[in-house]
């Protein structure tokens, strides 16, 4: 039975070696791009709320006022077409001297750092520090792309007769707590993201 137990050993550890030698030369399992934005969008900060339908996005958006009592207060909107979230809340967007936050759409959300992608058709000249502290992105799920190439590729794609300037990224949405020089001079952002699901 010893002998047995021996034989049976020595042959299951050196089929593990094997399974590990061939696992160090396999590539990688690439993870989704939707859960690697995600992921990486969290672990930046940012807070993330999936929508189904425009119904969902509409009540999400509405829990976020809610959260925050951003009720009877001044907000900043630079695209026509998500002017109307801000006034069926009573939202003042006409020329605010004190937006509480900005409402916006982007370019495109980048998996590979969890950033956002936006230009000046979202931003319009506007630095990053020059926005309110509070932003609220509405964004589709076929947004996401893997990397910010394809992102660039995709602006490219999308204008391509007039391609848009101000083109930069957003992916500090925490107040860092350790002296990182490569966020010197950036405001961290209090962000917001409302995904809607193409179907």
């Amino acid at each position: 039975m010893n002998i047995f137990k021996k034989i049976l050993s020595s042959f299951m550890s050196s089929r593990q070696n094997k399974e590990e030698e061939e696992s160090k030369y396999l590539p990688e399992k690439e993870i989704p791009v939707d859960e690697q934005f995600t992921h990486n969008f969290k672990l930046n900060g940012g807070k993330f709320l999936y929508c189904e339908t425009e119904e969902e996005l509409e009540e999400n958006f509405i829990s976020i006022l809610q959260e925050n009592d951003w009720f009877e207060i001044e907000a900043l909107t630079f695209e026509k077409e998500l002017q109307h979230y801000l006034s069926e809340n009573k939202l003042s967007y006409k020329n605010p001297s004190a937006p509480m936050f900005l409402l916006t759409g982007c370019e495109g959300l980048i998996a590979q750092d969890g950033s956002v992608l936006f230009s000046s058709k979202q931003l319009f000249h506007y630095k990053a520090n020059d926005l309110p502290k509070n932003i609220i992105v509405i964004a589709r799920a076929s947004q996401i792309t893997r990397s910010k190439s394809d992102g660039l590729r995709n602006i490219k794609m999308r204008y391509a007769n007039e391609i848009p300037t101000n083109i930069t990224t957003m992916q500090h949405f925490k107040e860092s707590k350790t002296d990182n020089f490569l966020q010197y001079g950036i405001q961290a952002k209090n962000l917001y993201l409302l995904l809607l699901e193409d179907f």
